[in-house]
């Protein structure tokens, strides 16, 4: 077994860790243990909230959970060697539970906490918890369901420079600024509050939690992709901004839908991940790398048949939109969900299965004036029972 690098105590907070981690990006967070090109190690990280969420049947902790302290990463991990201009070169050799918590949540976030893709439709929170077998998950809050997990890290990133950094808080803060009064927010600009930032104190922590950029969307670096390909045997190609790279991860995803639709949509999760690193010398400019590239591995789930809904680039209140794949996205999603309703399941139900169950969300058309099409392929495998229309 690779040797772990970074451990985790699932009774204690990150900010309370005997290496304790971060859950802002900033070029300035110490990296907390150094590697070489061709190292083969584990890192350990808690589930996204910090623990925030119980094996329980209420919802409540999910309505209340303070959105301030998320995400909680393991890292930073410097490469030595690595320089801006290179490409970093990670391989996820092995994801898994952390022995005594093979369990996850799904949830739905109340509108007032971020809500979701659907939350004008679903405005409260719900949650459902799931036992995890081995490669299966099931769930008492949503019968009738068993499948098999992609399981994956949800957020995965090298540190921002400071310009780079500079260049994130400028452009969300004029996006705010458009209906600073919009709930839920248009974005997440840097909020001290609760902010961890691994070994950092004083003067310096005060200026960083300031500056700091929260870790809710991706962006250039990689981060909360949320790219359920991204399992064992995948390799990504990470542009680097800093000396060493500094590479964080965590909010690892047992299973998650294309869109993680409700937001804490994933099944949830705390786990490891093995990793191996490598370097290629100025590769951003030698492959004009903006954003991480990354090779899907061989191993996943098999689902042979489908059933796939459609949706088009006209809104609930039968507004036309102009090859909005947005919209024609979320109407595939209430189609789906309206349909699995005549099965049996309620709303909530249906909402949470298809942002944590291996669906594939596709853009199939966005050339076609003035629709986009967009689909949701829903795998019959996973359902007790025939869903099949007769």
């Amino acid at each position: 077994m690779p040797k772990t690098l970074f451990k985790v105590d699932l009774k204690k907070p990150m900010a309370e860790q005997v290496v304790v981690g971060h859950n802002r990006w900033h070029p300035d967070i110490p990296a907390v243990v150094s590697v070489k090109p061709g190292d083969v190690f584990r890192i350990e990280c808690k589930d996204w909230t910090d623990g925030q969420i119980k094996d329980n049947d209420s919802p409540l902790d999910v309505r209340d959970v303070e959105l301030s302290i998320v995400h909680v990463l393991s890292g930073p991990i410097e490469v030595a060697g690595a320089k801006p201009g290179d490409i970093l070169v990670v391989d996820l050799l092995d994801i898994g539970c952390l022995p005594g918590d093979e369990w996850g949540f799904t949830g739905i976030f109340d509108r007032k906490n971020g809500g979701g893709f659907l939350t004008d439709h679903y405005p409260d929170a719900a949650k459902a918890i799931w036992d995890l077998h081995g490669i299966y998950a099931t769930s008492r809050h949503i019968p009738g369901v068993r499948f098999a997990g992609l399981t994956h890290p949800g957020l995965i990133g090298c540190a921002p420079s400071q310009d780079l950094l500079n260049k994130w808080n400028k452009r969300e803060a004029e996006l705010i600024s458009t209906d600073p009064n919009r709930v839920p927010p248009l974005a997440n600009l840097p909020n001290p509050k609760n902010a961890v930032l691994g070994s950092l104190k004083g003067a310096l922590s005060d200026r960083v939690s300031k500056e700091a950029a929260r870790t809710v969307p991706p962006r250039e670096h990689g981060g909360n992709c949320d790219i359920k390909n991204l399992s064992r045997g995948s390799r990504i190609y990470f542009p680097v901004y800093v000396d060493g790279g500094k590479l964080s991860m965590g909010d690892i995803h047992f299973s998650q839908g294309d869109g993680e639709i409700s937001f804490c949509g994933a099944i949830e999760m705390s786990g490891f991940i093995d990793l191996h690193v490598d370097i290629i010398k100025g590769g951003m400019a030698k492959y004009a790398m903006l954003n991480p590239i990354f090779k899907p591995g061989p191993v996943e789930p098999h689902h042979s048949e489908y059933l796939i809904f459609e949706g088009i680039s006209v809104d609930e209140q039968g507004k036309q939109h102009y090859l909005d794949a947005h919209v024609a996205y979320k109407r595939a999603c209430l189609n789906c969900i309206e349909y699995l309703k005549k099965f049996g399941f309620t709303g909530e139900q249906a909402y949470l299965l298809l942002s944590c169950c291996p669906c594939e969300g596709r853009i199939s058309g966005i050339v076609d004036i003035p629709n986009a099409c967009c689909t949701l392929a829903l795998p019959t495998s996973i359902f007790e029972k025939s869903i099949l229309p007769t």
